[in-house]
C-alpha cells in the first residue's frame, strides 16, 4: 500500500514539475501527455511555411491554415501538441524558441514556433522539403523578423487573386552571396552583400503575368548609418552596395532573372527610417533613388513584441529618396 501511494505521489510531482499554478502546461517546457502524433495536411502547411519563411507566430500558422479548420483556438491547441508530445517521426516536430519568453508580458503574446529535425523529417518524407530557403544571419529576433515580413507580404497576397508570391527557394539556386564592388570618397572596395531574403510578386495583368522582384533588409538598428570605414558593414556601405548590385543590374546575371528588382528595407521606427531615406538621397547624384523602398515596425525595436500579421507591408506605402511613396501591390 506505501509503495502504491509513493508511486501516485511521485506522478503528482512529475506532472505539477511542468505546470503553473492554475494546471496549464508550461509555454516553456515540454510536457507530454503520452500522445503519438501524425502529420496532418495542416501540420505539413505549418511545417512548410515554418522552414520556407522561418519562426512565426501561431496567428500567422492558423492564418494559413484557417480554410481547413476555422477555430483559432483548436489550432492553437494542436500546435501546443505539435511542440509538447513526441511524434511518429522521433520526437516533437515543433520548437518554441527560448528568446521570446525573454520579451515584456511574454505570456499575453503569440507563441512563436520552428521546426526540429523531426518535421524536417516529416517535410522531406512527403516531398516538401526545399533548398536555398531564406536563412538570414545575426539573432533569433532579427530572424523572426524576416519571417513574419515575408510570411506578412504572402498571407496578404493570399488574399487577393490577382497577386501570387514566390519563395527565394523558387528563384535562387546558388549561393545568395555576392561579392559587390562599390565606390565612395575616390576609394573602391569589394564585399560581400547578402540581402537578408529575396522573394518575388507575379502580378495578373491583361497581358498575362509580370514578375517583380525584391531584396529584403531587416534593420532593428543594430548597425552604425554610416561608419568611418567601408570595411565596417553600415547602412551607408549597403546603400553603395546596392547601388551596384541592383542600380547596374548585378543582380540578373547572379539570379538569372530579367524582372526588375526592389529593395525594400524595414526598421523599427519613423526616425530611422527618415534617416535611412535622406541617406539613399545624399549618395545619389540626383538625390532621387526609385528602387530603395523603406517601412517601419515599432514591433521589432528595443522591445521586442510577436506582432500579428502586418498586410500594411504589401498593402501599405514605402517611402523613397525623392519620389512620392510606393504601393507594391501594383505592377
Amino acid at each position: 500500500m506505501n509503495t502504491d501511494v509513493e508511486t501516485r505521489d511521485s506522478h503528482i510531482d512529475h506532472r505539477t514539475a511542468f505546470q503553473d499554478s492554475i494546471g496549464r502546461r508550461l509555454r516553456d517546457q515540454r510536457s507530454p501527455e503520452g500522445k503519438v502524433k501524425r502529420p496532418t495536411e495542416r501540420s505539413v502547411v505549418w511545417f512548410e511555411k515554418l522552414h520556407r519563411h522561418g519562426p512565426l507566430p501561431s496567428s500567422y500558422l492558423h492564418a494559413y491554415t484557417v480554410h481547413l479548420c476555422r477555430n483559432a483556438a483548436w489550432a492553437r491547441r494542436e500546435l501546443a501538441d505539435l511542440f509538447h508530445e513526441d511524434g511518429v517521426h522521433g520526437g516533437p516536430y515543433l520548437d518554441r524558441p527560448w528568446q521570446q519568453f525573454d520579451t515584456m508580458d511574454a505570456r499575453h503574446h503569440d507563441l512563436v514556433y520552428d521546426l526540429t529535425d523531426a518535421a524536417g523529417d516529416a517535410l522531406a518524407e512527403a516531398g516538401r522539403l526545399h533548398t536555398n530557403t531564406q536563412a538570414p544571419g545575426g539573432p533569433w529576433v532579427h530572424r523572426h523578423m524576416v519571417a513574419c515580413i515575408t510570411a506578412s507580404i504572402e498571407l496578404a497576397a493570399l488574399a487577393r487573386s490577382d497577386i501570387r508570391f514566390i519563395f527565394q527557394d523558387e528563384i535562387v539556386k546558388g549561393p545568395l552571396r555576392t561579392p559587390v564592388t562599390y565606390a565612395h570618397n575616390g576609394r573602391t572596395e569589394t564585399r560581400d552583400l547578402v540581402p537578408d531574403a529575396v522573394f518575388a510578386l507575379a502580378y495578373q495583368t491583361n497581358a498575362g503575368e509580370r514578375y517583380r522582384l525584391f531584396a529584403l533588409e531587416a534593420d532593428r538598428g543594430t548597425e552604425p548609418g554610416r561608419s568611418n570605414s567601408l570595411d565596417r558593414k553600415s547602412q551607408l556601405r549597403t546603400v553603395l552596395q546596392y547601388r551596384t548590385y541592383v542600380g547596374e543590374g548585378l543582380y540578373r546575371a547572379r539570379l538569372g532573372v530579367s524582372a526588375p528588382m526592389l529593395v525594400l528595407t524595414v526598421t523599427t521606427n519613423a526616425g530611422r527610417r527618415r534617416n535611412l531615406v535622406d541617406l539613399v538621397a545624399e549618395t545619389s547624384a540626383t538625390g532621387r533613388n526609385s528602387f530603395m523602398l523603406f517601412q517601419h515596425l515599432p514591433q521589432f525595436g528595443r522591445h521586442f513584441t510577436p506582432p500579428k500579421s502586418l498586410p500594411q507591408l504589401l498593402l501599405g506605402p514605402w517611402s523613397r529618396a525623392g519620389h512620392d511613396a510606393f504601393r507594391i501591390d501594383y505592377i
